[in-house]
């Protein structure tokens, strides 16, 4: 039997987080037999205290909405890659009880889409401009080569997405949400934005459309990825980015490598089926 160990993922709401499906499955996966995984209801007031009362039997964290940012001030280290985009979604507790923040949102959206082929491309789209979408900004730091069109709705919106731009390095144009269609001529088009912002973008899907990263898992498929699908495109969906990044997750809190992809993604896609 393994050593006993927790880890948990943190958010407010949480109740309908996979986060502690995928890691569990992992833990079977490896023979993690004394490793459990839970979820708590944590806001912005209330994460300072919980972190406080973590003892040596805590491995790490996994941290949604609100807590990617208000974490950081808590934190004895963060990685460049979090830092990037001011948000930490992973915290690893070392022996000595160090809390170390990391973003494996970003690795895990290039990892995905390398799962599919999708390596390099000359020029990208962003459908959306919020926490998610700097996270996309990030990704398209390493895979893109040329320009990256952001589609926002409002000016305050296109200007931070420049900001991001102009601080990842990447060389972002933005357009206005009415033209939304013409984003879906690129190779690459990442929808970040919430459930049902994108369905009147299916009917204009082209003919030979590229590859659609949409970030969305539930409900599944999206009007756009479905129409996406029907066209012949590649499609990127939301369980694959939870998978990769939680991938990400298992190995940092565990120190096993490599993590399992495949038991991890049978399990979410059970999971959102019993739903």
């Amino acid at each position: 039997m393994s050593a006993f160990k927790k880890a948990a993922v943190l958010g407010s709401p949480i109740a309908h987080s996979l986060s502690p499906v995928l890691h569990r499955a992992a833990y079977d996966a490896l023979g993690l037999t004394g490793w459990e995984y839970g979820r708590h209801e944590v806001d912005e007031a209330a994460l300072p205290g919980f972190l406080e009362k973590l003892g040596p039997e805590w491995a790490g964290l996994s941290l949604t909405m609100p807590l990617k940012r208000a974490v950081i001030p808590l934190l004895d280290e963060i990685t460049p890659t979090a830092a990037s985009v001011e948000a930490v979604n992973t915290v690893v507790r070392t022996p000595d009880g160090r809390r170390l923040g990391d973003n494996t949102d970003i690795p895990g959206m290039v990892a995905a889409l390398r799962e599919r082929g999708v390596t390099e491309v000359e020029r990208a789209a962003v459908l959306g401009a919020g926490a998610t979408a700097s996270s996309a900004l990030a990704a398209l730091s390493r895979i893109c080569s040329g320009r990256v069109t952001a589609y926002v709705r409002s000016e305050a919106r296109a200007a931070e997405m420049r900001q991001w731009g102009e601080r990842l390095e990447v060389d972002v144009r933005t357009a206005d949400w009415a033209d939304a269609a013409e984003a879906l001529s690129a190779p690459l088009v990442i929808a970040t934005t919430p459930a049902g912002t994108t369905d009147a973008l299916a009917a204009a899907v082209p003919d030979r459309p590229g590859t659609l990263f949409d970030v969305l898992y539930e409900p599944w498929p999206t009007a756009l990825a479905g129409a996406w699908a029907d066209r012949g495109g590649a499609v990127v969906g939301g369980l694959d980015l939870l998978v990769h990044q939680a991938v990400l997750q298992v190995e940092q809190m565990t120190g096993r490598s490599p993590a399992p992809l495949a038991a991890m993604r049978a399990a979410g896609e059970a999971a959102l089926a019993a739903r």
